[in-house]
């Protein structure tokens, strides 16, 4: 019976590490130890998920930390703007999509249901309000010193804060890290008000449902928030410049994942370009011609939401001043200790390359910390997980099929529906497909691709398997509870290197 050692002994470059290395990763690690700047061991500018973790996982390791933040609340984007009140209006509409269209077949019905929009954002701010105050609560705990403000480098172990009570401050510190993260990537001729225009902030705060919403770009945040301004009432067109919706994601879940958001009345123009948006009237008006040139369309809407991406904040740091290289898309440059050309500058997450995404950053934050602290660290970008989180959400983590073909690799498909999974039948919501990629000849797991209603959860036990070179045997052997929708990946598996039971 194989378990896998046959895969782990294979050589990793089919699963190689993507960690960026810029041209400084030759140059020797130091705690470079400025003089007069003994005050802090770790100065973190920004408080995100990359930053907060990174200064409490600091603390821990006995480092005297300061942790620099302009929102004046701790979570940064992710938490405040992003990724927690998103998830709560994921859900919230979800519910009420639920009672509209399937409580009744559960036996549970209403005489009406309706939308209460304020007490929904007022859930989503409280679930905000709490996490932001918890964060405050771990800094306490782990005593992190927390500077409320926008700090800028005075030198390479200075900075400048201005307070956000109008004073200023000079933080000193041994090691200096950047974790300012990302902001939204604006289009030439749009100008986001986050009233009628509006970035993924503006849409978490709308004031009631707008008729008709277009979405600009089809990725991840796109598809969300289109996701559940459709299920409380909008008409939703999401236009898209490339051939595809999320570009990244393996192409046979992507499209059963298009058909199925079209199912839900969303609808796409793809290979489309936003020439203009008229702003003059009571209803925008945008102005479209095909992606490769042609005749020009118009498309009205009451809300248009701009999603094309997001690009690395470091406006007004002073990184000019102190030397810190750059590439052309603005990401700092660091190496595999993520140490900038800067001695004792360091930098994490979106600042960076690699995926622009909360829980990479949170990694980044701990690997860094650990090399500060002269420890050894490491994040394998190829195994961080993506999810969408729509309904149903989509998962993944490894190589998707076209990029294993472009390897040249020998491999084996293995493939189960969520329509023959006994849990999925039982409460009603059937759709989805795991897929996993397995190399032929040693079988060990190249990638996994998970569309179900939980897929954002499913994925873990694929990570898991990659980080630690499993076989689609292995996952295939492993006991899974019956009835769990997690019986769909050992199928998948065993459909891979054998043959799967239920289908």
């Amino acid at each position: 019976m194989a378990i896998g050692s046959l895969a782990r002994r294979k050589a990793s470059t089919i699963l190689s590490s993507s960690r960026y290395v810029s041209k400084y990763s030759s140059y020797y690690f130091s705690r470079s130890f400025a003089s007069g700047s003994d005050e802090n061991d770790v100065v973190v500018i920004g408080g995100g998920p990359g930053g907060y973790v990174a200064a409490i996982k600091a603390a821990q390791l006995g480092l005297k930390t300061t942790c620099i933040e302009k929102r004046g609340t701790l979570g940064g984007t992710c938490l405040n703007v992003g990724c927690i009140p998103s998830k709560a209006l994921l859900h919230s509409s979800h519910m009420f999509h639920e009672a509209q269209h399937s409580f009744a077949q559960h036996g549970v019905k209403f005489s009406s249901v309706e939308v209460d929009l304020p007490a929904m954002m007022s859930q989503k701010d409280k679930a905000v309000a709490g996490l932001t105050r918890g964060i405050e609560g771990l800094f306490k705990k782990n005593k992190v010193n927390y500077v409320k403000g926008y700090g800028k480098f005075l030198s390479p172990s200075e900075v400048s804060v201005d307070t956000i009570d109008g004073g200023n401050t000079v933080v000193k510190g041994k090691n200096i890290i950047i974790a300012t993260g990302s902001d939204v990537k604006s289009l030439p001729g749009l100008t986001i008000d986050e009233k009628r225009i509006v970035s993924s902030t503006g849409a978490l705060a709308l004031t009631e449902v707008p008729k008709n919403l277009v979405v600009i770009g089809a990725g991840y945040i796109g598809l969300e928030m289109g996701s559940v301004w459709g299920r409380l009432g909008s008409q939703v067109t999401v236009v898209e410049f490339a051939s595809d919706i999320v570009p990244t994601m393996d192409g046979e879940v992507r499209k059963q994942f298009q058909r199925s958001l079209e199912k839900q009345k969303m609808k796409f123009m793809l290979k489309t370009k936003v020439v203009s948006v008229d702003t003059a009237g009571d209803v925008l008006k945008l102005t479209l011609e095909p992606a490769a040139g042609g005749e020009q369309t118009t498309l009205e809407a009451d809300v248009v939401l701009v999603s094309a991406g997001r690009v690395p904040f470091t406006s007004g740091l002073g990184l000019d001043k102190i030397g810190v290289e750059t590439d052309k898309a603005g990401r700092i440059l660091v190496n595999e200790r993520f140490a900038s050309n800067v001695t004792g500058v360091y930098a994490i997450g979106d600042v960076i390359p690699g995926p622009m995404l909360a829980h990479k950053a949170e990694e980044d934050g701990v690997a860094c910390v650990e090399f500060i602290a002269g420890k050894e660290g490491h994040v394998d970008y190829d195994l961080v997980p993506g999810v969408c989180y729509t309904h149903p959400e989509v998962a993944s983590v490894g190589k998707t099929e076209e990029q294993v073909k472009a390897l040249g690799v020998d491999y084996r498909v293995g493939k189960f529906p969520f329509l023959a999974n006994s849990r999925a039948k039982a409460i009603d919501d059937a759709e989805g497909i795991v897929k996993v990629l397995a190399e032929k000849e040693t079988d060990k797991i190249l990638g996994v691709h998970i569309m179900a209603p939980n897929a954002g959860e499913l994925i873990h036990e694929a990570v898991l398997a990659l980080h630690y070179g499993a076989s689609s045997e292995d996952i295939a052997r492993t006991c899974h509870a019956h009835p769990t929708m997690s019986e769909a990946l050992k199928e998948a598996a065993m459909a891979t290197y054998d043959k799967p039971i239920h289908i």
